[in-house]
């Protein structure tokens, strides 16, 4: 059975944006809302999965982790966009 491997992109409570890298991508989204994830998710929780890619091998999906990390916030909102995620209107779910 072949392993997957996912780049993901979070929103937090605050609205910043946080991208990681997991092999199981339900239990990373467990852990980071029971506050025991990345150290920056921990201030912000809760976060809310807005997308997610599958790979075949780790290091493309922390290849595409990487670039992503290195994008401004404006063009990160537009990669997400171009997959049609409208970064914007995850907003309803912190209210």
């Amino acid at each position: 059975m072949a392993m997957s491997h996912h780049f993901y992109v979070v929103k937090c409570h605050d609205g910043s944006l946080y991208a990681g890298y997991t092999n199981d991508l339900k239990k990373r989204m467990s852990v980071h809302n029971a506050g025991k994830g990345a150290k920056y998710t921990r201030a912000r929780l809760p976060v809310m999965l807005i997308h997610s890619e599958m790979y075949d091998t780790k290091q493309e999906a922390m290849r595409v982790e990487y670039a992503f990390k290195q994008l401004s916030r404006m063009k990160k909102n537009d990669y997400l966009l171009k997959r049609g995620v409208a970064v914007e209107s995850t907003k309803k779910f912190f209210k």
